[in-house]
């Protein structure tokens, strides 16, 4: 009974609050894609307003898996963490000579396709198809952690009580509830109980929000990373940041990193792009794949 209290507060909680995002209103598999690649570490206001644009550039799987991996890195300059755009490009390929040019339309095989994992996969199927599939991310685990569960929750525990949870006619509706409520409400520090829709059905408020956070160390929760300033990556992505620009002279790569004084670091860097097949180099110059 709390559990179907829950569903139906939240989801009539949703249809008046739930926000206006433009990939929302595609039902597109390699739209729905691109969108989850992008959100998963940029932030919402950067992904509405570059989702559209690399979209018109690559609008389907056969358009990107025919293009250079150069291009589409272009494609996704300034949204960092390269990687994705570079999974997506292979994701397409894989694609192309394995499904006919469409997303499967299985868990299975979405999780076969390189850099897919479980939330993204059920994420295309919930969002693309209305599959009853539960999705879990950092917003989704507080959700499941504190209101469902009351308690921390281990990888399965959370992925069953997500899908249990599904309404079979409103997967679409309801998982993007889910992640609004976690993304606004249930949010990770200071959740604000006074306006949540669900706060008389949730189990951590029912103990009177006892510590620790059952959110804390919960699967999904995201993990708080080390500064960016200063950091590999940051350097890592200064690089990438220019190589589209051009190819960088290997004798200048510490410049360009930010590092003048540690061509070693710059170096080191670099070879970890070339090893991750984001750039290459022909012993002068390091440039984006051809």
């Amino acid at each position: 009974p709390r559990h179907a209290r829950i569903v139906a507060d939240l989801l009539a909680w949703g249809e008046a609050a739930r926000r206006t995002l433009p990939w929302r209103d595609t039902r597109d598999p390699w739209g729905v894609l691109v969108a989850e690649a992008m959100l998963q570490q940029t932030q919402v206001v950067r992904v509405v307003e570059r989702w559209p644009v690399f979209l018109e550039r690559f609008p389907d799987p056969a358009t990107t898996a025919v293009a250079p991996l150069a291009d589409v890195l272009a494609a996704w300059s300034g949204l960092g963490y390269y990687r994705r755009a570079r999974d997506l490009h292979r994701t397409a390929i894989a694609v192309v000579e394995h499904h006919g040019g469409r997303l499967p339309e299985e868990l299975d095989a979405l999780l076969a396709l390189p850099g897919i994992g479980p939330y993204t996969a059920r994420a295309v199927l919930a969002f693309a198809l209305e599959r009853p599939h539960g999705i879990v991310d950092a917003n989704a685990s507080r959700f499941l952690a504190r209101a469902v569960a009351g308690e921390r929750l281990t990888p399965a525990r959370a992925q069953a009580l997500a899908d249990v949870l599904v309404p079979a006619d409103a997967a679409w509706a309801w998982n993007q509830t889910v992640l609004d409520l976690g993304a606004t409400v249930c949010v990770a520090r200071s959740p604000r109980c006074d306006a949540c829709p669900i706060v008389g059905s949730c189990a951590w408020h029912a103990c009177g929000l006892e510590e620790p956070d059952p959110a804390r160390g919960s699967a999904g929760a995201s993990v708080r990373q080390a500064p960016f300033a200063g950091s590999d990556r940051q350097g890592r992505g200064r690089l990438l940041a220019a190589l589209v620009e051009g190819g960088i002279p290997l004798a200048g790569l510490a410049e360009v990193a930010g590092w003048p004084d540690d061509p070693e670091r710059a170096r080191r860097v670099a070879d970890d792009l070339v090893a991750e097949g984001l750039a290459v180099h022909d012993g002068t110059t390091l440039r984006l794949p051809a």
